[in-house]
């Protein structure tokens, strides 16, 4: 299948690499011709703008934006609206806030343009793992673009299989679905990214704790001096709390028992707040996911050892960097 991409920065790109892998026939396109040309190299057609990239593919055309949330998102959908011809399909596969979708959805539908967003996990490790994706748009349209998914999901992998799921839809277990009409992709990615706050804020606390249980303040026959490299290790060995943001954990540990290469500023894209404000739309207590968000806030002021596990693990998952802090600014 032919589709076209535009953005090639860390998902992007690998997004690209892994669709041409299986064999799609990928056309990219990014504001910096620098990261056109290593996609390029591995199989992509690259173009040098967007009116290139809509005249190299057959109608009808699919586009998938990699894009920051915002703007940038806003100007290109709104430019391609002006290109792409009735019965096309703007897909949106970043992390974009889901009433935006709906809106852009209906702006396409007056062309008679198709929009399906996409919500999309799996950061720098993609191209290996695949993809997670929770997918909003007309069924028709979404089923069209099941070649696509499904080149770009992780499939079943080694994660066991669920009991009692015979008749449900086959695509939950390879990794995808299609979670209903515009806007509900990213809706559930957006849940999705609250709950990783909060599971990281767990992890975050618990290794804090560990680390000070060598505290002065404690009684001296109260205190522990512990390994958190070894201890991080053994809970990924058939412990209830093993998982993905564990091993990134241990990894980081590892290599930097005391986290000295992170500052502990730990930001946030979007969608934590999104969560919440959904949570207060429908009144739902959401007390764990709240505190994580606002344990970010804080961490742009001072920052624990807690803030250094979160952008460690941030670090691993997505090679999220942490922004200089005002005082290296400063001295820099």
């Amino acid at each position: 299948m032919q589709i076209g991409v535009i953005g090639l920065g860390r998902m992007g790109g690998n997004i690209s690499r892994r669709l041409i892998q299986n064999g799609h026939e990928v056309v990219v396109y990014d504001h910096d011709p620098k990261a056109v040309a290593p996609i390029a190299k591995d199989g992509a057609k690259g173009v040098g703008d967007l009116k290139k990239l809509v005249a190299q593919l057959i109608p009808p055309r699919s586009v998938w934006i990699m894009l920051p949330a915002g703007k940038i998102t806003e100007d290109t959908i709104v430019q391609l609206g002006k290109m792409l011809d009735a019965g096309d399909i703007v897909l949106d596969g970043g992390n974009t806030f889901w009433k935006d979708d709906i809106r852009r959805a209906k702006m396409l539908k007056e062309r008679n343009i198709h929009h399906v967003d996409v919500g999309t996990s799996g950061g720098v490790w993609g191209l290996e793992r695949g993809y997670c994706m929770m997918i909003g748009g007309d069924k028709p349209i979404v089923d069209r673009l099941d070649p696509i998914f499904k080149a770009l999901a992780p499939g079943l992998g080694n994660a066991p299989r669920t009991p009692g799921r015979d008749g449900r839809d086959p695509r939950a277990e390879q990794g995808y679905i299609h979670a209903g009409p515009n806007g509900a992709g990213h809706f559930v990615k957006m849940i999705h990214n609250g709950i990783e706050y909060g599971l990281m804020q767990a992890f975050a606390e618990g290794f804090d704790i560990l680390k000070n249980a060598s505290s002065d303040a404690l009684p001296q026959d109260h205190r522990f001096d512990l390994d958190l490299t070894d201890i991080a290790e053994v809970w990924r060995r058939g412990s209830v709390i093993s998982s993905w943001l564990l091993d990134l954990t241990a990894s980081a540990l590892t290599k930097d028992p005391q986290l000295e290469a992170f500052e502990g500023v730990v930001e946030d894209s979007g969608e934590g707040r999104w969560t919440i404000m959904a949570a207060i739309d429908e009144a739902v207590p959401a007390d764990v996911l709240s505190a994580a968000l606002y344990t970010r806030f804080r961490s742009r002021r001072d920052h624990t050892f807690a803030e250094k596990i979160l952008s460690a693990m941030r670090s691993g998952f997505g090679a999220h960097m942490e922004p200089k802090s005002a005082h290296k600014a400063k001295s820099s």
